[in-house]
């Protein structure tokens, strides 16, 4: 039998449809491949590093280049970064992730930088989600990096002060990479529009909305200008509706176990604290949107009326534990407007962390001098051997003085008498002053 011939018009055995379709090479490599910079002053958005006075221009200069830990979020050139250090130095690259990376990968590393010193080249090993590597991992690189086996250039989104051992810290530079801001960005779709030889069908707010989308990720930013020019008809311009629905938005950055909670979360509190409630109800509502726990928020709520408002207006944390509750009552999303209420009230409130400052100053008093006896005239008398040792002697009962004050001295004597609570002159503090100036002035007459 021979064997049958493809049907007319169809691929034959071994070729894509994509082929047959003569598509096979003609797709283009990613936008944000076909974008990298091939040389560091072409890199965007972090000019206090690579501007004409950053840290690495300088370091370039007097050629002292040494380990280097870049932080920073996703998107902001970091990998781009090392490989073009790399070239400028003309050092080998090696790039190698601690994902997928053990101790024997490490040592294949080593000796194979080790050879390469042995042929006069250096090697810049790139070390990307660094803070990955386990404490033994970490150490692994110091003798390497003292000896100049390697310039170690590790990368990583989480704070390194808090993940990467004080030995590695000591022997490298961290450089802070930022977001990317808006001209940035918008400096990435000039480019990619000039690669691509069209404009993206975007009218202004959508324009400004993409931008916004892209979070300060420069790697997201162009990868959601491919999806908008895939997404467009022949002639179509979006508006920032139709984009929102073309696009789906993207998810915000947060993890609510790393800096990006404690940052959102810390200027929250902030905004409380400066009594902006506009700036206060963006944090909350951000944090929100990305999946906080509402009742996380109402518990810092709690603490911003205690810490910073304290007596100044008692009501704050009567309201902030009124809106938890109407949140364990309500749940999601009803719930939520009580704690937004207690937003708004905690931060118009009047502000003072007198009462907070008392406590620190007491707690450490109390730490530093013992276990000091209270003075005997207010310890109780139960038995008579304790009558015979002065207990309870000479106890002046303050409902039967005058003005209900007796202003005795309620301080063990060898510690004296101490002030920790200063109220302001604000809020209902102003009246609490008022009554510690009247009783300061009792006392003083009656000799207390």
């Amino acid at each position: 039998m021979s064997p049958k011939r493809p049907q007319q018009g169809g691929p034959s055995r071994g070729q894509s449809l994509f082929a047959a379709a003569g598509m096979e090479h003609d797709a283009p490599r990613p936008l944000p491949e076909r974008l990298r910079p091939h040389k560091l002053s072409d890199v965007v958005g972090q000019d206090h590093i690579l501007g004409p006075d950053g840290a690495l221009t300088r370091m370039l200069e007097t050629r002292t280049l040494g380990s280097l830990i870049f932080w920073g979020p996703p998107g902001t050139g970091k990998t781009t970064v090392a490989r073009l250090l790399a070239d400028a130095t003309e050092l080998h690259f090696e790039q190698i992730s601690a994902v997928f990376s053990g101790v024997a990968d490490l040592k294949k590393v080593f000796d194979a930088a080790r050879a390469r010193r042995e042929t006069g080249q250096g090697t810049l090993l790139f070390v990307d989600e660094v803070h990955r590597f386990n404490r033994a991992q970490q150490d692994s690189f110091l003798p390497v990096m003292e000896d100049g086996t390697v310039v170690l250039v590790g990368a990583t989104t989480e704070n390194p002060s808090f993940e990467l051992n004080a030995a590695l810290l000591s022997r490298s530079r961290v450089l802070v990479f930022h977001s990317l801001d808006a001209a940035a960005i918008e400096k990435l779709y000039s480019n990619a529009e000039a690669v691509e030889g069209r404009k993206l069908p975007l009218d202004d707010e959508a324009r400004a909305v993409l931008i916004r989308m892209a979070d300060g990720d420069g790697r997201a930013a162009l990868t959601l200008a491919e999806e908008v020019w895939r997404s467009a008809r022949k002639g179509e311009i979006f508006n920032a509706v139709q984009l929102q629905d073309i696009l789906q938005r993207r998810a915000p950055i947060y993890d609510k176990s790393a800096d990006g909670h404690y940052n959102l979360i810390s200027a929250m509190h902030k905004s409380v604290r400066g009594s902006d409630p506009d700036a206060a109800l963006y944090y909350f509502a951000r944090m929100l949107d990305a999946g906080e726990d509402p009742l996380f928020l109402a518990r810092r709520i709690v603490r911003m009326a205690v810490e910073d408002i304290g007596l100044a207006d008692p009501q704050a944390l009567v309201i902030a534990n009124a809106a938890k509750d109407a949140y364990d009552f309500l749940g999601s999303p009803e719930g939520e407007l009580a704690i937004a209420q207690a937003v708004i009230y905690v931060a118009t409130a009047p502000k003072s962390n007198a009462a907070y400052k008392a406590f620190g100053a007491a707690k450490r008093v109390a730490k530093e001098g013992g276990s000091l006896l209270p003075p005997k005239h207010i310890l109780n008398a139960p038995t008579k051997l304790m009558q015979s040792e002065g207990y309870g002697t000479g106890y002046q009962y303050d409902h039967d003085a005058p003005d209900a004050f007796s202003g005795q001295d309620y301080f063990p004597e060898a510690l004296g008498r101490q002030q920790f609570y200063d109220p302001p002159e604000r809020g209902f503090e102003r009246e609490i002053r008022k009554r510690l100036e009247y009783w300061a002035k009792l006392r003083k007459e009656r000799g207390g």
